[in-house]
């Protein structure tokens, strides 16, 4: 079999054989044979001519079979995990995560970095004390079966065909094909060994997906492969339209999820914490209250024992920024919304992304919204607060916030988070 020939026939229009697919994949994961451009030239061509259901399927499973696939089979408790395509603010891995350990799941939370203007959650874990992602598989096994939550740095083995297919996406313009982005996200979480997934699909301006239309493909094509593969699995489509709660930055979203998990926190991440949570005890077949347990304070002793199980010292406090400034409000009125791309980019800016998967982070910067679409405001008044560790990451920031904020007559109600839910 020829790389040439399996090209040819995607770009062509036609459909891939399922022995195309099993040898292309396991060839490029495994060998030098097929070069870098030639699967460029084929994700390319997937890119304008798609993929059928069934052959989406297909290279998925070879996608999974390119490396390890974990046995969770011997874990007591019924697994289940949760992905969220990517946004501002998005802190919900460290309430849901230790939230479904105190119900009695077991939820085993394989995560990213961040890069670019959204933020990764072993990054922000990482701002915690001594907390550190890498876990043995035994490790894994005895924290699932013990404390029910783990969220640690994913391994290289699981579905390594994804990693390099991931690198060529990035720099070929090809990172928007929906059976891309499908197949990347379930290869990884089906690896995983998870017996359910509930995904929380995001859109609008701070999201990849920028309409409902495209996110309810999304999220239909990745139930699809789940079911298709064995998983259960449902998603939520979610806003993503302005800032998800209050803060953008390592440590300062960890301070939010601990508030959440404390009693208190934005409405709105409670709202989507619980709401993902409901799905997930659902697919996990618990019937538990769920709002009871967090409101009990169970899931934050759980997210306790699962910060000191992988070192992590909650009593040593949070990191704080050596510099905060403010952006304030350019006239009266009410607040209509805060743009989260802009914040997100302003939060990389001042150091909490990275532009490159190598780069260092800073767990103290980030941005911090003071104010809540709907609040009265002030000309003058802050509206958001700037953290970084140096003073020179201001200049940059301040200007992508200039209007993030928007200001209007009369007060706006916060619409639900969740648009819709897909079986």
């Amino acid at each position: 079999m020829r790389a040439h020939d399996v090209i040819v026939t995607k770009r062509d229009g036609g459909r891939l054989t399922d022995e195309q697919i099993d040898w292309f994949i396991s060839t490029y994961a495994g060998t030098d044979e097929i070069a870098d451009e030639q699967a460029a030239a084929l994700i390319m061509a997937i890119f304008l001519n798609g993929l059928e259901p069934d052959e989406l399927t297909h290279w998925t499973g070879a996608m999974i079979d390119s490396g390890d696939r974990l046995d969770l089979s011997a874990i007591s408790r019924p697994t289940v995990d949760k992905h969220s395509t990517g946004g501002v603010g998005d802190k919900i891995s460290l309430i849901v995560v230790p939230l479904l350990a105190a119900c009695g799941a077991a939820v085993p939370q394989l995560s990213g970095r961040g890069l670019g203007h959204t933020g990764g959650t072993l990054d922000k874990m990482e701002a915690i004390p001594g907390w550190r992602s890498e876990m043995s598989l035994e490790q894994m096994h005895q924290q699932l079966d013990t404390i029910g939550g783990v969220i640690a740095g994913a391994s290289a083995s699981l579905a390594p065909a994804d990693r390099k297919l991931y690198a060529l996406r990035d720099v070929t313009a090809t990172v928007e094909s929906i059976p891309l982005i499908a197949s990347s996200i379930m290869s990884k979480k089906i690896a995983e060994g998870t017996r359910a997934l509930a995904l929380d699909v995001k859109v609008g301006s701070g999201a990849f997906m920028p309409d409902v239309a495209s996110a309810d493909e999304l999220a239909r094509t990745m139930v699809r492969l789940g079911e298709a593969h064995g998983v259960s699995t449902s998603a939520l489509v979610t806003r993503m339209d302005g800032l998800l709660g209050a803060t953008a930055g390592n440590a300062l979203e960890v301070a939010e999820a601990l508030d959440v998990l404390t009693g208190g926190g934005p409405a709105d991440v409670v709202e989507l914490s619980i709401a993902l949570a409901e799905e997930m005890a659902r697919l996990a077949g618990l019937d538990v209250d769920v709002a009871a347990t967090l409101a009990s304070g169970a899931a934050m002793d759980s997210f306790a024992a699962m910060v000191a199980a992988q070192g992590g010292d909650l009593s040593a406090g949070l990191p704080v920024a050596a510099h905060i400034r403010h952006v304030t409000a350019t006239e009266p009125g009410f607040v209509h919304g805060i743009n989260a791309r802009r914040v997100g980019v302003a939060a990389w800016l001042l150091g909490a992304g990275r532009a490159r998967k190598e780069d260092p982070v800073s767990p103290t910067a980030g941005v911090v919204a003071l104010v809540r679409p709907g609040d009265e405001v002030e000309a003058g008044q802050p509206v958001l607060a700037m953290h970084a560790d140096h003073e020179s990451r201001f200049e940059r920031a301040e200007r992508e916030l200039a209007g993030s904020v928007t200001i209007g007559a009369g007060s706006v109600e916060a619409a639900p988070m969740v648009i819709e839910t897909v079986p």
